[in-house]
């Protein structure tokens, strides 16, 4: 198993906060760069997870990379604001291990397209051929059903703002998704009980993080808490 990395990227005139980026499944650090550029340009210094999605279950992705990356992270400055940013699976590593380290103080948390509740594309084609092999351990963790990972990790306790995309690139996926959905995940399995704001995108789920609309978005959480009403569509948070 191939062990996780860091990068760490400073900007020239910081502002005491950290933002910890963790890609998807079967994606890289590299994913989030074009995001990652706009954080440290608006100040933040970024520290980019980068680990082997395929390789092992999700709460072992979990221990052995986010402690790396919040070592890092701390080691930017005197008691820094640690804030994540995360794509697909990543918010469910980051929930993982929020669950097993309750204590752990964080700052504001934006997950893109996130599985929250699952995805019924790992339903449908976990059982075919080649899915363990493409996905890895922690895909197959990815389902609907009560014995998913995403279904049991609970409320999230931090705040947290959740950018969900309604745009298909892969009409094939969409079929097997309840509508509106990324051609991942649906809008609906992307809410957390818990989560602070919530707002909609006409992004697809595998470049969402690139659309300025979505970065500007994470911007406006990671600084006030809250999603911009007027750059995108917010929706009202329904009760899980």
């Amino acid at each position: 198993m191939r062990s996780p990395k860091v990068k760490i990227h400073v900007p020239e005139n910081p502002i005491d906060e950290v933002v910890v980026l963790i890609h998807g499944l079967v994606r890289s650090a590299r994913s989030l760069r074009k995001l990652r550029k706009h954080l440290v340009n608006s100040g933040y210094a970024a520290v980019s997870l980068d680990y082997p999605s395929r390789s092992d279950t999700v709460a072992h992705l979990a221990e052995a990379g986010i402690p790396k990356a919040l070592k890092a992270a701390n080691g930017l400055g005197d008691q820094p604001t640690v804030h994540f940013v995360t794509h697909s699976m990543g918010a469910i590593l980051l929930r993982a291990y929020l669950k097993q380290h309750p204590d752990l103080k964080i700052g504001h948390t934006v997950m893109l397209g996130p599985p929250n509740q699952g995805s019924e594309v790992v339903d449908k084609l976990k059982r075919i051929p080649g899915f363990r092999l493409i996905n890895g351990p922690a895909g197959l963790e990815l389902g609907t059903d009560h014995t998913s990972v995403p279904r049991q990790l609970g409320p999230v306790t931090s705040k947290v703002g959740v950018i969900a995309g309604v745009k298909s690139m892969n009409p094939l996926l969409s079929l097997l998704l309840p509508k509106p959905n990324d051609g991942k995940v649906s809008l609906a399995s992307t809410q957390v009980e818990g989560m602070t704001d919530f707002c909609r995108v006409n992004a697809s789920h595998t470049l969402m993080m690139d659309q300025q609309e979505v970065i500007d978005q994470t911007l406006s959480f990671l600084r006030r808490g809250e999603f911009n009403s007027i750059a995108g569509e917010k929706n009202e948070i329904k009760a899980m």
